[in-house]
């Protein structure tokens, strides 16, 4: 089942460049509030949902998005089939800045840390989300990583690994995360993080079957994070053609 949430955060964006045809489209009518976590709260319960019943029927769900806090909902779902996974976590960025730490505030920067316990009142306590045990997740080509994501990756059970060298994969069902920004920007055209250095598109293509070719995968969550219209969509739709 291949799942479209045309959003970024809370914000929908109805013409949505997604490199997907997709057999299920998830739309809500948000709560009125200012309050952003409850805002997608109420997207990722949905998300969940469709992803537990995907699972329970056999299925492997792709959940397409424009960011990468949709994650939670999808390890929420999998949590709801009766699976506890780990996370295989492919992203320019490290994702696990804090409230405390975030120098931008951006939302879409927490979700790992948030996955493997930071912050449950914001989100994993409003959808059900466990915690995720830290080294249970492994983050592939995460080189533009802030100081405080640096100085808490420094001890934390989470493995980081280069894309050409995944190492060894946590002994579970797996749910596979790719930020399409771990690509580097001269093979993807209007990202928006744009993060140079990174490894090209055929080599993001051949680790990602890599981890496709333990036969554990059991969700793959796909952030779309580029500006619609750009050209990107085209350039990936060949990396989604394997999953």
């Amino acid at each position: 089942m291949r799942v479209l949430l045309p959003y970024h955060l809370d914000e929908y964006r109805p013409e949505f460049d997604a490199p997907i045809v997709p057999d299920v489209v998830v739309t809500q009518e948000l709560p009125d509030s200012d309050d952003p976590w409850a805002r997608m709260a109420v997207l990722y319960e949905a998300v969940a949902e469709r992803v537990a019943e995907a699972v329970r029927g056999g299925d492997r769900p792709v959940v397409v998005s424009g960011d990468c806090t949709t994650s939670l909902g999808t390890v929420t779902g999998l949590q709801q089939a009766g699976l506890d996974p780990g996370i295989v976590w492919f992203d320019a960025h490290g994702d696990v800045q804090t409230v405390e730490t975030s120098a931008s505030g951006y939302l879409g920067g927490f979700p790992l840390r948030m996955l493997v316990g930071y912050g449950r009142e914001l989100m994993a306590d409003r959808i059900g989300l466990r915690t995720v045990p830290e080294e249970r997740a492994v983050l592939v080509d995460g080189r533009d990583l802030d100081p405080p994501e640096v100085e808490y990756l420094r001890t934390a059970a989470i493995r980081q690994r280069p894309v050409h060298d995944l190492g060894e994969l946590p002994d579970a069902p797996l749910y596979l995360h790719l930020d399409c920004d771990v690509i580097d920007p001269q093979d993807l055209p209007g990202l928006l993080f744009p993060t140079p250095g990174g490894p090209r598109l055929p080599a993001v293509a051949e680790a990602v079957r890599r981890v496709l070719d333990t036969g554990r995968v059991a969700a793959v969550g796909i952030a779309c994070t580029w500006r619609d219209g750009a050209g990107a969509a085209d350039r990936v739709r060949a990396l989604t053609g394997q999953l």
